[in-house]
Formats: C-alpha cells, sequence, structure tokens
C-alpha cells in the first residue's frame, strides 16, 4: 500500500511540474511576441521628427558656383547649414533664400544637390525651392514653375590672362578656340554661336571647367558676369572677358529666378518677398558675395 501511494504521489508531481513548465514557455512565447510587435512599430517620436521638418525651407543648389553659392566649412558671413553635412552654403543664392526663408515665417535649410538633380528633386518634393542662379529658361518651364527675376547678367567668356582671347571684343575672336559650358544650360547652347569653334564637351560643375582652363585642356568656358568676376578674383591667372557684339540671347536666359513646383502655395509669397529687395540691395549682395567667397581670401 505505502509503495502504491509512493507512485501515486510520484505521478502527481511529475504532471505538476509538466503543467508548471508548459504555463512558463508560453508566458515567454508570448513575451516574445511582444518584443517582436514592439520593433516592428515606428518609435513615437517619428511624428515629431516630421512635424519639426514642416518649419524648414528646404532650397536645394549646388553649393559649388560662386558667387551664387558655394561650400564652406564654417557659418561664417551668414552661411546657411547644409542637410546631412557639417558644412554650410554661402554666396548670393543663400542670402536671397534667407530673406525667403524669413519671410515665410521658416528656417532655410540648404540641401546640396548636383544640377542635374535639381529639377528632379523639385519634382518629387524633396526640395522646395531651388534658388542656384537657375534661368527659366521657357524648356524648365515646362516641369517647373518660376519666380520673378532676382537677378540679371550678361554672358562672359573666363580665359587664361595673357591669353590670345583676353583681347576679345567679339565671340567670333574665339573661332578656332576650345570652348565649353556646364552640362544642361543655355550657356552650352550659345557656343553654336562661334563661327569655326572648337566645341569642347559640357563639364558637371564650374570648379571642373577652372580646373580644365588652368590646366590648358580649354582655351576658355562661357559663364554669367557674376561667376567671370569670381573666378578672376579667386585667380590672378584667370581674367573675363567682356563682349561689344555677345552671344545672342533671350531675356529668360540672362535672368535668374527661383524655381518651384507646379501649382506651389509659395509662389505669390516669394514674389513679394522678392518685390521687397531694392536693386541697390542687390547690388550690395552680390559684391559682398564676391569679397566673401572662399577661393578669394
Amino acid at each position: 500500500m505505502k509503495r502504491r501511494i509512493a507512485i501515486l504521489l510520484s505521478i502527481i508531481l511529475s504532471f505538476s511540474m509538466l503543467f508548471a513548465a508548459c504555463g512558463t514557455k508560453e508566458e515567454g512565447g508570448s513575451q516574445v511576441s511582444e518584443g517582436s510587435n514592439n520593433t516592428t512599430t515606428a518609435p513615437t517620436n517619428a511624428a515629431d521628427e516630421g512635424s519639426q521638418g514642416d518649419n524648414y525651407f528646404r532650397v536645394g543648389m549646388e553649393a559649388g558656383y560662386p558667387p551664387f553659392n558655394w561650400t564652406q566649412l564654417k557659418a561664417d558671413n551668414g552661411g546657411a547649414p547644409i542637410e546631412g553635412a557639417a558644412e554650410y552654403a554661402g554666396g548670393y543664392d543663400v542670402e536671397i533664400a534667407k530673406k525667403i526663408a524669413e519671410g515665410l515665417g521658416k528656417e532655410l535649410l540648404v540641401v546640396k544637390t548636383e544640377w542635374d538633380g535639381l529639377v528632379p528633386a523639385l519634382v518629387s518634393g524633396k526640395i522646395d525651392a531651388i534658388i542656384a542662379g537657375m534661368s527659366p529658361t521657357a524648356e524648365r518651364k515646362e516641369t517647373i514653375d518660376f519666380s520673378d527675376n532676382y537677378y540679371k547678367s550678361d554672358l562672359v567668356m573666363v580665359v587664361k590672362k595673357g591669353s590670345k582671347y583676353e583681347t576679345a571684343t567679339s565671340i567670333q575672336d574665339f573661332s578656332g578656340a576650345k570652348i565649353t559650358a556646364q552640362l544642361n544650360t543655355f550657356h552650352y547652347s550659345v557656343i553654336d554661336q562661334i563661327n569655326g569653334v572648337d566645341k569642347q564637351p559640357a563639364m558637371d560643375n564650374f570648379p571642373a571647367m577652372r580646373v580644365a582652363l588652368e590646366s590648358g585642356v580649354i582655351d576658355g568656358y562661357v559663364s554669367e558676369r557674376p561667376e567671370g568676376v569670381s573666378a578672376s578674383t579667386a585667380n590672378p591667372n584667370f581674367a573675363m572677358v567682356s563682349f561689344t557684339e555677345g552671344f545672342e540671347t533671350s531675356e529668360d536666359d540672362t535672368a535668374v529666378a527661383v524655381g518651384l513646383a507646379k501649382g506651389s502655395e509659395y509662389l505669390d509669397k516669394i514674389n513679394e518677398i522678392l518685390a521687397g529687395i531694392s536693386e541697390e540691395e542687390r547690388i550690395s549682395i552680390m559684391d559682398a558675395a564676391i569679397a566673401n567667397q572662399p577661393a578669394a581670401e
């Protein structure tokens, strides 16, 4: 009888331990499941970050086209922060962008973007505006809208100082010269107006053209007056050539405006802000940009 009781107690104890183990495993499984759910749920502050982003006026520019825009290491001379970098952007475009952002009640954030990527970035909503020395050409107007002009300039040629082209007065004086301009700009298309020119492949940006000119790969490149002044100021080996018989251009070709997405809510307000910047102030801002460009220091 005692043995039977002992065996029965042993069986009961075994079943108790088994049920206890099953209960622990189920609780553990439940905890793992909850943990898995937590890892796939977005943090609660993600929405807060998004709402903070609404306070920014995101402006696309190359930050490599002085004196309109450039990249600098510090926030000197009113430099604006560049998204995702420890660097800042400065220049004429940045100063105009700051005035617009202030008028909109937002904080300026520069989104450094290659020239060819500016319009796609605007259309996709990555940026709110393009303020990058961009001309409101008819071709671009098919894809995006533009504000009123915030600058107007003439076309010039940048050449090596002391070269036979430094004293040119007509674009036809560059017959036989190796000339280029920036890719996907009207600057490149007007080269065809020079009879007998040795048109070189277009280049991605102005720093690349300056290097090519310095090394003798090209004899000159087409630019706008502010960049020409900037280049000749930054490098004593460069000279800017203005023409008495220059390129044929339209008013839109030589103007500079803010690029906006089609139907942008910012258009009317930006035009109002730009109207409040006098011609004298614009000239003063450009003069300061030419003086403050990093390469001129």
